[in-house]
């Protein structure tokens, strides 16, 4: 194995998830409908390998939407993400210091939990 290449997140409404993402800043890079109604929508950011997936389902059954917890973003200005992710109307914590630097928590549509972190150098 040599790199993580997608993450599967777990969702209800494929349409809906894909604008909250792509709010936080995530590019859609592909969106293909599959036989069975469900689409095969993934986003990632620019010059990065590790992309996501918003399912509804997987090959070995449904998946629960908002049993993701624990993905971590970056960013270089945690202060500038949280006020203009709250003027758009995202739910988001105060930012707090951590060992590694500044964070703040959020949920996307079906309350799979993301953190947005500021490393410290």
């Amino acid at each position: 194995m040599r790199a993580i290449e997608n993450i599967a997140v777990p969702v209800t409404d494929q349409q809906l998830s894909k604008q909250f993402y792509l709010l936080l800043g995530f590019e859609l890079l592909a969106e293909v409908m599959l036989p069975d109604g469900d689409a095969w929508i993934q986003l990632g950011f620019r010059n990065q390998v590790t992309t996501i997936s918003l399912v509804r389902q997987w090959p070995y059954g449904r998946m629960q939407a908002g049993a993701l917890q624990g993905l971590v973003l970056e960013t270089d200005n945690i202060i500038r993400e949280r006020e203009r992710l709250h003027r758009e109307g995202v739910n988001v914590s105060a930012i707090s210091e951590s060992a590694f630097g500044k964070v703040f928590f959020l949920q996307d549509p079906d309350l799979n939990g993301l953190s947005i972190h500021e490393f410290s150098d």
